[in-house]
């Protein structure tokens, strides 16, 4: 008789923890109704690899894991010593080079013309001076006063005072043109050219500075001050908290009910509140559903990657934390669904 009592109880003790098991299931995978459609995924959060351009030794860091960043604020900087005389060396160019620039440009100074004006006259003076002292040795030769020595050095001297004549006319010619148009232009380019690497120089002595390109909080620091920073080895990681969003797989047969822009309701196990959201992207391809997501379907059926987005302005939703969507049929598209990123992928 007892050996039946503790049966009964013992069976009674199954059932009730049976049926306990059945409701705590369903109370943690809520069964769809037919307006609604229960999703479950995990969230993600996009990352940023902050890393130097440049390559010099660090010496300062501004933040710490978990710290929270703003955007535009200075996270780091690598030494100066040797970038900083560049950007002088390549400022000192370029003035000089503008100033070579302007004199081409200004043309000859009056002065300049003047000076080649009185050349010209000093050398017609004396070319006119030798002519005459040729022709006076012409007039002697016939009497033969000299020698023809002395009337052949007359004419070379006259020749060569007219050539001169001829060599003052012509830089005079030059003075009050100017210079020539082809070395203004090259002038022009060498400065370009310094201009060009200034402004480089300055980029990378602009580029030693680490700044955050958004709000975030720092997941992890990867570099240390001392450490060379290299364009390929980042200095943090930075976790975008703010939207975040929830990676779901919706089955093909739920796929025509749903768009971009639906509102949703979000819930996790951490926190027992419903967190608006919207659909932000399903993917155009079809793929097995991940080993990783407990859906009530078979794993072995085709659904369609979805993002759901959600702002998380507490920070309350963390990387990989479980989640399960609730999307109610028949909504229109949220308000924020503007500010989803939906082609990131």
């Amino acid at each position: 008789m007892k050996k039946k009592i503790f049966r009964v109880l013992l069976l009674l003790v199954l059932a009730v923890a049976v049926l306990g098991g059945v409701y705590a299931w369903r109370a943690a995978h809520p069964k769809a109704s037919r307006n609604e459609i229960v999703l479950y995924g995990n969230v993600d959060i996009r990352q940023v690899q902050l890393a130097f351009e440049g390559n010099q030794r660090i010496n300062f860091l501004g933040v710490k894991e978990g710290d929270y960043v703003k955007k535009g604020q200075l996270v780091a900087t690598m030494d100066t010593s040797l970038l900083r005389p560049l950007v002088q060396q390549d400022q000192a160019l370029v003035a000089a080079q503008r100033q070579v620039v302007a004199r081409l440009v200004a043309g000859s100074r009056p002065q300049e013309i003047a000076r080649d004006r009185a050349d010209l006259a000093a050398a017609v003076a004396t070319a006119r001076n030798a002519q005459i002292h040729l022709d006076r040795l012409r007039r002697l030769i016939k009497q033969e006063d000299i020698t023809k020595q002395a009337l052949d050095d007359a004419i070379a001297i006259a020749r060569t005072d007219a050539a001169k004549v001829h060599a003052a006319a012509e830089t005079l010619k030059l003075s009050v043109l100017g210079p020539r148009k082809e070395d203004i232009l090259a002038a022009q380019a060498t400065l370009r050219a310094d201009e060009a690497q200034l402004a480089l120089a300055q980029r990378n002595l602009a580029e030693s500075q680490l700044y955050a390109p958004c709000d975030a909080v720092v997941e992890d620091r990867i570099l240390e001050v001392g450490d060379m920073a290299s364009p390929g080895s980042p200095v943090f990681t930075l976790a975008l908290m703010n939207p975040v969003w929830v990676r779901v797989y919706v089955p093909e047969t739920d796929l025509g009910k749903i768009h971009e822009g639906m509102k949703a309701i979000v819930r996790t196990d951490s926190y027992h509140k419903n967190y608006a959201g919207w659909i932000g992207y399903i993917s155009p391809a079809a793929e097995f559903t991940p080993k990783s997501i407990e859906t009530p379907q078979l794993r072995t059926s085709l659904v369609y990657q979805m993002r759901v987005y959600v702002n998380n302005p507490h920070n309350q939703l963390r990387l990989g934390m479980p989640a399960t969507v609730i999307i109610p049929l028949g909504t229109s598209k949220a308000g924020q669904s503007a500010m989803a990123p939906a082609t990131q992928r």
